[in-house]
């Protein structure tokens, strides 16, 4: 067996999804090695065929070829083995290529097979994600008080707020709190707007933390984005973590600086992020900084989950894009320095939002939870929408995720977790 390594390194590595690829009379597949992008026209998991598969492929393990006649496309999610039926790389043909695919984020898939009206019905989905919110036995119970809701493009279809014995603060739907970290999604909602959808690389580089300003340690309320950029060892630049993901605050502060957003205080900021991203929202700060200060309400933060999810902001089409690793245990030795998941899972950072992808408790979603508690979400399908809504003093944000991850299966398979 091989080690796990990238795309680029082997001819047969390349081969097995590259620009070349082909399935004898069936549409051609693609790889693009520069973005680790695969496109495959079909491909069957589970028995179920699925269509137009759009896949970013950040590890994977190259098993091997076998002889005898192409089989079709297929992909184990148990084991997580890819067989591609035929390949013609240089010159030379491969039939039955394949690769263990460690680590991946699913952008989109057609099902083929499932009949209209298929799975648990929208009943069975509010009685199970119901269920769960309230459950005394998964970790919902932990993060009790909170306020939850699912929906999809067209507008909430469950919601609940869950009460605690010991805290007698009730969240609700209009209950405005700060989001810390969820900021952060805005934000790089707010640039892919502002640039049409085409960031540069620089853009890309301070919106998945490698830009090396490392050193942030908070506005305060009365600043500018500039004069919090320049306050305290906020804008130093650090050449050693420079490349390497290092997640905080420092990296969206200069680059909002840096195009221009520095005369702004939290009123100013607010309406320049609304300008690009929508009024509705009703966006606030509570200092100028874009990666942390943000308040809002579940309910207007859901409005821009919705906006995602229809395809009205430039974001909808880049989420999971450019993702990196974040796991300085896991990833490769220069790849990342600090994170605030935990060791045992590894997740990737896309543009402002997470992408949870671990390959044993991640279901692909796209996050981005605030250390206040404040925990919004769309499903690796894109499909529908979640928001887990609380405010506590700091570091809550992977606890929310741990229930709202339950609430999120509960949702999709139509049983409680």
């Amino acid at each position: 067996m091989n080690p796990t390594r990238s795309f680029s390194k082997t001819p047969l590595a390349v081969a097995a999804l590259s620009l070349c690829i082909s399935l004898g009379a069936q549409a051609t597949d693609t790889f693009d090695s520069a973005t680790n992008l695969l496109t495959l026209a079909s491909v069957s998991v589970g028995g179920a065929a699925y269509t137009k598969v759009a896949a970013t492929i950040h590890s994977y393990t190259l098993q091997g070829t076998d002889s005898g006649e192409p089989m079709t496309d297929s992909f184990d999610a148990a084991s997580k083995l890819l067989t591609l039926g035929r390949v013609v790389f240089q010159g030379n043909t491969y039939n039955n290529v394949r690769a263990t695919i460690n680590t991946y984020t699913l952008l989109s898939a057609t099902n083929n097979t499932a009949p209209p009206g298929s799975g648990p019905s929208t009943s069975q989905r509010i009685a199970a994600a119901t269920t769960t919110a309230h459950s005394a036995s998964n970790p919902c119970a932990a993060v009790a008080p909170f306020y939850w809701e699912v929906g999809d493009k067209t507008g909430a279809q469950a919601s609940g707020s869950v009460t605690s014995a010991t805290h007698a603060t009730v969240y609700t739907a209009s209950s405005v709190m700060g989001i810390a970290s969820a900021s952060k999604w805005l934000y790089g909602a707010y640039v892919a707007q502002r640039r049409g959808g085409v960031l540069s690389d620089s853009d890309v580089k301070f919106l998945t933390f490698r830009s090396g300003y490392t050193n942030f340690s908070t506005c305060l309320p009365g600043q500018t984005v500039g004069s919090c950029a320049a306050f305290l060892t906020n804008g130093e630049h650090s050449n050693t973590t420079d490349g390497q993901f290092f997640y905080g605050g420092g990296h969206m502060q200069k680059h909002a600086e840096l195009i221009g957003l520095g005369s702004l205080n939290n009123a100013g900021l607010a309406a320049e992020v609304a300008s690009q991203i929508g009024a509705d929202m009703g966006l606030d700060y509570s200092q100028p900084q874009p990666a942390g200060g943000a308040v809002s309400t579940a309910s207007g933060y859901a409005r821009f989950l919705r906006k995602l999810l229809n395809g009205d902001l430039a974001m909808s089409n880049l989420l999971g894009t450019h993702a990196v690793c974040t796991n300085p245990t896991t990833c490769t030795s220069g790849q990342a320095l600090a994170t605030p998941m935990p060791a045992n899972e590894s997740w990737h950072y896309s543009l402002g939002h997470w992408v949870e992808d671990d390959p044993v408790v991640g279901d692909g979603a796209f996050s981005s939870p605030g250390a206040f508690g404040f925990y919004p979400w769309i499903d690796a399908n894109r499909s529908s929408y979640g928001i887990l809504a609380r405010k506590v003093d700091a570091g809550g944000g992977y606890d929310s995720a741990q229930c709202g991850r339950q609430i999120r299966k509960a949702w999709a398979t139509g049983m409680p977790q």
